[in-house]
């Protein structure tokens, strides 16, 4: 079996790595990106001509160009959970699989959340700016953990996992879900109740239609004066302008952001250099252990495509009828 995999030199130091790879290799031929830029549609065909699989980086879309363009195609392998830039319908069009990893960065992103709240309640980014800058360090009252208030918008993995910190560290935690488990360490409140009582609101929901701009000039208005909020979800889940005009206000006490509406989900620049916001490059799964997991994935699934079998993570089993080339 061949394979190609996407991922940039950069790409691959931070979501793939040599572990995996030598794994890879256990099953496959691997022929890795040559070019040094993502690649898509038909140059991301041509680059993989003769691959019977293709590993693709989040930045790497799956695009009706590559499929019709690449005929030994079997397989186009996610190393992500999101397939949001994947043409599946042109995949199944073409007879070819579509597969996404596993969330291996539950704990990566939670720990991500706790350390951004402490950031914002205790000014620490902004302490580090003024001292590299040369200026002056001046106190300032800061919030503790311990009897505030966490507001969780969404309840999934993350969520949990970042509720479970916040109660260890002795924070009171509300919740808002479409569908709330059954638990008694949570809250379940509507979406403005929670936003009233809240002294920091964390974005965890998934981002669909019904979800895009949910936090906007409404919602941040709901907020408590000086509370803080956090996205750790997708950017488009936030009506940007709303933001900035909640925190020019100073409506906010700020703002920490890992997600935004600038390419790859990246932090808008335009808040990213707001003195009141805390920026990180989306980095809430960027750790080790995070990536490893998701790679090892593809991995398995290259390996179960070699033997014969479904891989784990299909998405469009049914319409996939170039598995038989795989020997299925």
């Amino acid at each position: 079996m061949k394979v190609f995999l996407t991922h940039t030199e950069t790409a691959f130091a931070n979501y793939y790595g040599e572990r995996p790879l030598a794994a890879l290799r256990r099953h496959a031929e691997v022929v890795r990106n040559p070019t040094g830029r993502v690649l898509q549609g038909a140059a991301l065909a041509e680059a993989a001509a003769g691959c019977h699989a293709i590993v693709a980086d989040r930045a790497t879309p799956g695009l009706a160009e590559t499929f019709a363009a690449a005929p030994d195609l079997v397989a186009f392998l996610r190393c992500a959970v999101d397939i949001s830039t994947i043409d599946v319908a042109a995949a199944s069009a073409a007879g070819v699989l579509v597969t996404r990893a596993t969330p291996g960065f539950t704990d990566s992103v939670a720990e991500l959340g706790l350390g951004l709240m402490i950031d914002l309640a205790r000014g620490v980014s902004t302490a580090v700016r003024a001292a590299r800058a040369g200026q002056a360090m001046v106190p300032a009252m800061g919030t503790q953990l311990r009897g505030a208030t966490l507001g969780l918008v969404g309840y999934g993995r993350i969520a949990q996992r970042l509720g479970a910190l916040a109660r260890a560290c002795g924070m009171r935690v509300l919740a808002n879900d479409p569908h709330p488990p059954a638990t008694e360490d949570v809250t379940f409140l509507d979406l403005p109740a929670l936003l009233a009582e809240a002294d920091f609101v964390v974005c965890l929901a998934p981002a669909t239609p019904e979800t895009r701009d949910l936090m906007d000039e409404a919602a941040f208005a709901r907020m408590r004066r000086g509370a803080f909020f956090i996205n750790l979800a997708r950017g488009e889940l936030v009506d940007e302008a709303a933001l900035a005009a909640a925190l020019e206000r100073g409506h906010l006490g700020g703002a920490a952001l890992d997600v935004g509406r600038a390419p790859d989900q990246m932090p808008s620049p335009a808040l990213a250099h707001r003195p009141d916001v805390v920026a990180t490059p989306h980095i809430g799964g960027l750790t080790r252990a995070a990536t490893e997991h998701q790679a090892m994935d593809t991995v398995r699934q290259v390996a179960a495509l070699a033997a014969g079998t479904l891989p784990e993570g299909a998405v469009n089993a049914a319409e996939a009828r170039r598995l038989s080339r795989s020997g299925r």
